[in-house]
């Protein structure tokens, strides 16, 4: 559905890769604001790490078509995530390293951010960390949990998340592709099912509020041997 979304913004980010700003992000924005509960700064804070940190999701996945020769027509930023779209189809040993860049980017960040934390306290000594320090640290928390969160998330393996399409590639590996397709929308399909009471046990319980969902319909057309 955010294939279409309405492009606001443009411009050429690294590798020359034209980056368009969907408006539904001005959505997600308006959202975190209603849930910060008044806490403007925090929320400015998820949002410019959220955002920040998908569009380094996709500029994993930009190298990983560029590395390889395949171009990039364009990334798209928008209210639900990102979208990288390649220039041509790639083989499925090229989808593997242009899929898994992706989470391998935010698990750099997790890491990277990780260190400089440890790095900051170890080095603090015994006196009280000064407000800056507070804040600086609040910032790199927020980078470690929402990466790995997103590692998390983006692994689970239902269509069109990164680990739905690497459990494809994987199955492509070791069995025909009919039978590939049938086992990804096997398990693609139990877990979308299973989905809908986990979305409201997070809620109930956390807090939490999953905007994603992924398609039954989808998953039992590919496990039927249809396209999905």
């Amino acid at each position: 559905m955010f294939q279409n979304d309405n492009v606001v913004f443009s411009f050429h980010g690294p590798m020359g890769v034209r980056v368009d700003i969907g408006q539904s992000i001005a959505m997600l924005l308006v959202l975190l604001v209603v849930l910060s509960g008044g806490a403007m700064i925090d929320s400015l804070i998820f949002a410019t790490v959220l955002l920040g940190s998908i569009f380094l999701h996709e500029l994993g996945h930009a190298w990983g078509c560029k590395v390889q020769g395949i171009p990039v027509r364009r990334i798209l930023l928008h209210g639900g995530g990102g979208l990288c779209f390649p220039g041509r189809s790639a083989t499925p040993y090229q989808q593997e390293l242009i899929v898994a860049m992706g989470p391998i980017v935010n698990l750099a960040i997790w890491a990277i951010a990780s260190l400089i934390q440890w790095w900051m306290w170890s080095n603090m000594g015994a006196g009280t960390p000064s407000a800056l320090m507070m804040e600086v640290s609040y910032v790199l928390w927020t980078v470690i949990w929402l990466n790995m969160a997103l590692v998390i998330f983006n692994m689970i393996p239902v269509q069109p998340l990164d680990g739905g399409k690497l459990f494809h590639l994987l199955m492509l590996r070791l069995v025909r592709p009919s039978l590939a397709q049938k086992i990804t929308g096997g398990v693609g399909l139990v877990l979308s099912i299973a989905w809908i009471p986990a979305a409201i046990y997070a809620y109930m319980a956390f807090g939490w509020i999953l905007f994603f969902i992924p398609s039954i319909p989808a998953h039992y057309r590919m496990v039927r041997g249809q396209l999905a």
